[in-house]
């Protein structure tokens, strides 16, 4: 791999990183929950048929984040990003003209294998680049994430008043606008992190034993899965439950965009008590909120309830995302922190691979969007029991 140590400058280096951050996660797997409910009556798709969609980018994502950590090791994180960047472009500029439900789902996978090479190799460049301040600059990263919730939650809901039947579809074009751009930001402004050489100056392999036989990494892993699995079906499936509950389609994306804004602050004060006070302990407060959030809306499905929900997550998730990825680094060398990413990541994948699909059957068979989220709560009081553990390594 090789190391640009003429980096330029860090705030530079960590905008870029932010605007990667949207097209690979927002646009390419969060926003989805927003171009549903339209995409779906355009197209006459089931909720299973949408929850499968979903699915198939989680099934991209988890084929490839292990590749992902591994390409990153051999030809440098701002290549692999580079790809990764391209590939959710290409996707995009496809589902704004597709109407065939298996290119549909061939297009879905392409986000996937997009996210997959463009987030995990991203977060261990920069932690990498600044190790002293991991929880800092992650949680930067994720306030990206903050970031684009917001101007989609606000800027969607429009789009079928503003272009009609085809509004769903001029979305998807204008992600793949975005995603140019910011892919030419990649290439002007990342940059690979020094590796410290050994041998003689020779770059040895990561160490692939410290990553999979790591306690610590496996448990932080396992959180990541519950993660994954419950905050997919919030993102898919959150907003049609408020418009099923008789919330309005703008209401609904004015509280999605607060818990973008609120993400944005939130990341960077979760970074910030992760490097002073321990990941355990970050994570464990962080999963505790999440958990109570979450919880919200299967008691009282009403506007208060959801603004309670909307509110509570954008405390709390930005915190879980920045204190697992930044804990998932800590315990390992420079060369093997992207394959600890990529680990880890992959646990994540395979929750987000199931969540949709078993939320969309389960909705479909019962119609109760109350059932299905109060098992994702479930879910989640079993991540907090294993946030407790980690405060214990």
């Amino acid at each position: 791999m090789r190391s640009d140590t003429a980096r330029p400058p860090a705030w530079l280096m960590i905008v870029t990183g932010m605007l990667v951050t949207v097209v690979v996660l927002v646009f390419a797997r969060l926003a989805y929950g927003f171009i549903v409910p339209p995409m779906r009556e355009g197209l006459g798709l089931s909720y299973q048929q949408a929850g499968t969609l979903g699915t198939v980018t989680a099934f991209g994502y988890l084929c490839l984040v292990m590749v992902a950590g591994v390409t990153a090791g051999r030809v440098g994180g701002r290549n692999t990003v580079v790809l990764g960047v391209a590939l959710v472009t290409v996707g995009f500029a496809g589902l704004s003209v597709a109407s065939d439900y298996r290119l549909l789902l061939v297009l879905m996978a392409l986000l996937g294998f997009g996210t997959a090479f463009g987030y995990t190799p991203l977060v261990s460049l920069l932690s990498s680049w600044f190790p002293e301040r991991r929880g800092v600059v992650i949680g930067l990263l994720n306030g990206g994430v903050g970031g684009g919730m917001l101007i989609c939650g606000i800027l969607i809901p429009y789009a079928p008043d503003v272009f009609g039947e085809a509004g769903w579809r001029v979305t998807w074009a204008a992600f793949a606008v975005g995603g140019a751009a910011v892919l030419v930001a990649v290439l002007a402004f990342l940059r690979n992190p020094p590796t410290p050489p050994e041998g003689g100056g020779k770059s040895s392999p990561a160490d692939k034993a410290a990553v999979f036989r790591n306690r610590h990494v496996i448990l932080v892993g396992v959180v990541y899965g519950v993660l994954g699995t419950t905050y997919i079906v919030q993102v898919v499936f959150m907003y049609s439950f408020a418009l099923e509950s008789g919330i309005s389609a703008v209401v609904a994306g004015r509280l999605a965009a607060s818990m973008g804004a609120l993400g944005m602050v939130a990341s960077l004060l979760w970074g910030w008590l992760s490097d002073r006070f321990g990941r355990g302990n970050a994570l464990m407060l962080s999963m505790g909120l999440y958990l109570a959030g979450m919880t919200v809306p299967v008691i009282t499905p009403t506007l208060a309830g959801f603004a309670a929900h909307y509110l509570v997550l954008g405390l709390a998730v930005s915190g879980v995302f920045t204190t697992i990825l930044a804990a998932s680094t800590e315990h390992v060398g420079v060369r093997e922190a992207p394959l600890a990413v990529s680990f880890v990541t992959m646990f994540m994948a395979a929750g987000q691979l199931a969540g949709p699909a078993a939320a969309g059957v389960l909705i479909d068979w019962t119609g109760d969007f109350r059932l299905t989220f109060g098992l994702c709560a479930a879910l989640v009081a079993a991540g907090v029991v294993l946030s407790w553990r980690i405060r214990r390594y």
